[in-house]
């Protein structure tokens, strides 16, 4: 049986609002298992990012929450930055523009990790090497406004496993970017998690997207968890037709067919 990373049960999250209150979570029971690639799936509104935001920690402190995040894959609770890494859809907004990448690398790796000033920097230059930046040494003193969407992107994805953390949650990370830009991070992230044994959380509202890597595939709909199960079989034999209705607006004449069976 595949270890527990985290467990969610009878997760409910409500923001406070203009008029009232807004159900973002309602009731949510969730196992995630070490080492897997779980793809969350959603229209806007879902409830998807704030189960993101609500992993990582970093739900705003007026939201009512109940329920409850168990951490079984963690000895304590764990910390954002440090055990959880996190990708945000707009690369621009989550780096500092006035403090060169390589910096804001480095400092997240002495913080964390407690190296020194050089063991950070090289940590920062290998990292942008391995996020494929091109000359990751003239990279270190570059500002972000310097670099393209993608490589922003990039940038964020070293500064998200500079600490080495565990578990990795990408929220939309390349919605914003073309399509071609979009297949090289995901094949990016896919590899990262791969060859460091992390979990990763991608949401996304593409579910032809996350199909071609995700090991499990998470359905919410309206705040409520629709149906959850493996990537094949899911897009195989989807059991709820909400999910059967997603996986048709994704097919057109450009769009392999998802489901087995279906003519090309």
């Amino acid at each position: 049986m595949s270890e527990l990373h985290a467990s969610l049960r009878d997760l409910t999250v409500t923001y406070a609002a203009e008029q009232g209150t807004h159900l973002a979570l309602d009731g949510l029971d969730l196992d995630i298992l070490k080492g897997e690639r779980l793809a969350v799936i959603g229209e806007s509104g879902s409830g998807k990012s704030t189960l993101a935001l609500a992993l990582g920690g970093l739900l705003p402190p007026e939201t009512h929450i109940e329920g409850s995040i168990g951490w079984p894959g963690f000895a304590a609770q764990p910390r954002p930055g440090r055990d959880i890494g996190f990708v945000f859809q707009d690369a621009g907004a989550s780096l500092n523009p006035v403090i060169p990448i390589g910096r804001q690398i480095a400092e997240i790796a002495r913080l964390h990790l407690g190296m020194s000033r050089r063991e950070a920097r090289e940590r920062a230059r290998a990292l942008l090497a391995r996020v494929r930046i091109p000359d990751p040494d003239t990279a270190l003193a570059a500002f972000p406004h310097q670099l393209s969407g993608g490589q922003r992107q990039r940038v964020a994805i070293a500064a998200a496993i500079a600490a080495k953390p565990s578990l990795l949650i990408a929220d939309e990370a390349t919605s914003a970017l073309d399509t071609i830009v979009q297949a090289e991070i995901v094949a990016l992230l896919d590899e990262l998690v791969r060859a460091e044994g992390m979990t990763l959380i991608f949401i996304t509202h593409d579910i032809a997207l996350a199909s071609g890597f995700a090991d499990r595939i998470v359905v919410l709909r309206d705040a409520r968890l629709v149906e959850t199960g493996p990537t094949a079989a899911l897009l195989g034999a989807p059991k709820q037709a909400y999910t059967a209705k997603l996986l048709a607006s994704h097919i057109g004449l450009d769009t392999p067919p998802l489901i087995a069976g279906e003519p090309a």
